[in-house]
């Protein structure tokens, strides 16, 4: 589970973070009580990213292809 720090605090106390996320420990960091960056292991992000991607690639193989026909540039761009 994500340990949530505020901005200010992750600014003071930098240092001690990295040393925690290198050891495997995750934080959100707030601005203003909202989260605006997640400080991760880079094997962990690496990791997740790599599952996800399998997970949708798995998911498209089981949908069936559908032929929308050619489309034209204007269609692309409706007003």
């Amino acid at each position: 589970m994500d340990e949530t720090i505020s901005a200010a605090e992750a600014n003071r106390e930098f240092s001690r973070l990295l040393r925690e996320v290198r050891e495997g420990k995750s934080y959100v960091v707030t601005s203003h009580g909202r989260p605006v960056a997640k400080l991760v292991p880079i094997d962990a992000d690496k990791s997740s990213r790599e599952k996800a991607k399998q997970e949708l690639l798995a998911e498209l193989r089981t949908r069936p292809i559908v032929n929308v026909g050619p489309w034209t540039r204007d269609e692309l761009y409706d007003d």
